[in-house]
Parts: C-alpha cells; sequence; structure tokens
C-alpha cells in the first residue's frame, strides 16, 4: 500500500504533469493545515490537486485528490474546518481530527486561542462530525522548574473534566527533546527550563492518569505516541494515529475505500435456539449487525516506534505560525514567519508556501 496509483493531471498553466493520487490523506504532521490554511486546501480540493516540496530533496511533487476518500487532519486549532466540513461530505470524503489541546496558557509556549475557545471548538466538531472523529492529544508533555508531574496531571484533569462525553481517546507522548535537535534548539534559544523525562517520571505519570481516567469516570482510550515505554499494564496503548480500524469504523460502508484497505465487511449472524452467535477474536462491531477483523498494517516508512497506516502527507515544514517553543516543524520562528508571509502574497497557489 506504500505506492499509490499515479495519474496524469492538467496544471493551471496548462502543462499536463504526473502525480500521486492517494486513497488516504494526513492533512498535516508537517504543519497546522487547518488553523492557518484551510481556505487554500479546500481550494486546492476544488481544483483538484496540490503540490509539496519533498523536505529531503527539494523535488516539487503533486498530488491529486481524484481518488481521495478519507483525510486526517492534525491541529491545534480546526475552527477554520467548521464552514468545510459540509463540502467533504459533497465528496463523498469522510474525516477525523487529531486535536492537540494542551494547556500550557501561563508558560506561552503555543500562540494558540483561549482554552475555552478551543474547548467550545471541540465541541462544536463533534456535534458536526461526531463522537469519536475528534481525538483528544495532550502532546507535548513537558516537564521544566516549574512545571512538575503532578502539574501536568492538573492540566490535564481540567480539559478531560470537560471533555468527558466529547471523545474516546486521549493521545500524549512525553518530550524527548534530546532526539530532536531543532527541539531541544529552540526550547533553550527561548530560555525555556526544560527537563528530560526519566523512566520512574513517565511511570508515574502513567499510572496516576489511568487512575484519574477510571476514578472520574471519562472511560478514555489511554495512548501513546510514538514512544518506545510499554505501559499497557496501566491500560496504555501505542497509539495509531493514521488509524486503519478507526478509517474503517467511520467508513464502513465506502465498498471503494475498504477494498483499498482489505477490511471485509461481515454480518452477524441471528441468534438461534443455542443463543447469541460467537464472533471470531479481535471482531470489532459495526452498526446494523455488521463487524470487521482488523488488517491494520504499519507504514513502514514511519519511526520505529510510530503505529499509523500508510497515508500521503501533504504539508511542508517551516511553515506553522503556531510558533510553539518546543516546535520540531519549524527550523525558526523567522523561516515560519517567512514562508507564511509567501502564502499570504500567493494563498491559492499549487504549494502551501505560494512559491
Amino acid at each position: 500500500m506504500a505506492q499509490w496509483l499515479k495519474t496524469q493531471i492538467k496544471r493551471e498553466n496548462g502543462e499536463t504533469i504526473e502525480a500521486q493520487a492517494p486513497i488516504i490523506i494526513s492533512a498535516s504532521r508537517s504543519t497546522d493545515i487547518p488553523a492557518f490554511y484551510a481556505d487554500w486546501f479546500f481550494h486546492r480540493l476544488k481544483i483538484g490537486y496540490s503540490a509539496w516540496t519533498n523536505p529531503f530533496n527539494g523535488v516539487k511533487g503533486y498530488v491529486s485528490y481524484k481518488n481521495t476518500r478519507f483525510i486526517v487532519f492534525w491541529s491545534k486549532n480546526p475552527r477554520p474546518l467548521l464552514p468545510y466540513l459540509h463540502i467533504l461530505k459533497e465528496h463523498n470524503i469522510k474525516c477525523y481530527i487529531q486535536y492537540t489541546l494542551n494547556d500550557y496558557e501561563q508558560e506561552k509556549f503555543e500562540k494558540v486561542p483561549p482554552l475555552a475557545n478551543r474547548i467550545e471548538t471541540f465541541k462544536l466538531l463533534v456535534e458536526q462530525l461526531g463522537k469519536g472523529t475528534v481525538i483528544w492529544r495532550f502532546d507535548p508533555l513537558i516537564l521544566t522548574d516549574e512545571i512538575s508531574v503532578d502539574v501536568l496531571l492538573k492540566k490535564v484533569q481540567d480539559i478531560g473534566d470537560k471533555l468527558k462525553d466529547y471523545t474516546e481517546k486521549l493521545v500524549f507522548s512525553y518530550a524527548d527533546i534530546a532526539m530532536y535537535k531543532k527541539v531541544k534548539h529552540n526550547l533553550e534559544v527561548n530560555g525555556i527550563p526544560y527537563h528530560e523525562w526519566e523512566i520512574e517520571q513517565m511511570e508515574d505519570f502513567a499510572e496516576k492518569l489511568s487512575t484519574i481516567n477510571r476514578e472520574r469516570g471519562w472511560n478514555f482510550q489511554l495512548a501513546t505516541c510514538g514512544e518506545k515505554i510499554n505501559i499497557d499494564k496501566y491500560g496504555i496503548l501505542h497509539n495509531r494515529c493514521i488509524d486503519g480500524d478507526l478509517i474503517a469504523r467511520l467508513s464502513w460502508e465506502d465498498k471503494e475505500l475498504m477494498d483499498f484497505m482489505k477490511v471485509k465487511i461481515e454480518d452477524i449472524p441471528a441468534p438461534s435456539l443455542f443463543g447469541n452467535p460467537e464472533l471470531p477474536k479481535g471482531a470489532i462491531l459495526l452498526p446494523n449487525n455488521h463487524y470487521f477483523i482488523s488488517t491494520h498494517k504499519k507504514d513502514p516508512g514511519q519511526r520505529q516506534f510510530c503505529e499509523c497506516m500508510v497515508s500521503k502527507d501533504i504539508g511542508e515544514y517551516n511553515t506553522c505560525p503556531h510558533l510553539c517553543e518546543y516546535c520540531y516543524a519549524n527550523v525558526t520562528k523567522q523561516l515560519a514567519l517567512q514562508n507564511w508571509e509567501c502564502h499570504k502574497a500567493n494563498p491559492w497557489g499549487e504549494t502551501i508556501t505560494g512559491k
């Protein structure tokens, strides 16, 4: 599944060129498309294609939306998506949202709307898309001179109490600063007195979070993103941010997508004189007496401890104006702002930057 079908597209300048035609889109690990580029994205969806620049070799590639059936959005402020969601329905495209909803307001680590506004956005999206389509991320968990494990737990608890009944899952990650030179550099340049996580602290946080989840009746599925540590004894899984099983749950009636994912939708047999039928191990229940067996496969191109399935990311690094102090996607704030200005000068261009 790693190789997408190719198709010929006609660019707006009249040139005919080859493009990838992915079925599953990631928008995006590299930048916040919903917050800053929603207008651009839905314009490009209408045009039928967009372009992106490979971060490793600088070569421009093209992505056709001809075959797109599902989009995973990533955002810290997805409110600009709200007026566009009907367009996805018109294109027969389903979606879910990885919503990073942190509370670093006092520390000013992120340039995002007030927390109350972001929580309201979360609920508005759930009202339109349905429960299970908006996933809460508190990511990353940062320790500093002022932020301890218990302080982080209090921050998470306060948000969790407000999101109870609005989501099925909470995803988190421990800030692994030494591994990412850009993150380390950005924190040091901005004078953030960060601490690296110790294994004992990770275990302590996981155990206490699990207890909070149970005692406060959240009943969220807890999961870590890209973490090596195994804390499943606390009921915490390794997450799949591009999750084949969730995509199947939300789009099981889309035969084209299910065929691509090799998911077979089965009917639950009717009860007999001997009672209800016993379903196969690992069966995932669907509406209207259907079920499927997971065929989720990890994308071999992702990090070792990433469980995502294959998708095509359409974003570009160095384009996110959130300017988070811990950012891994921007080399510098200045470069991100320069590219943001380039976008505003050409907001409907083939690429996010308009270049």
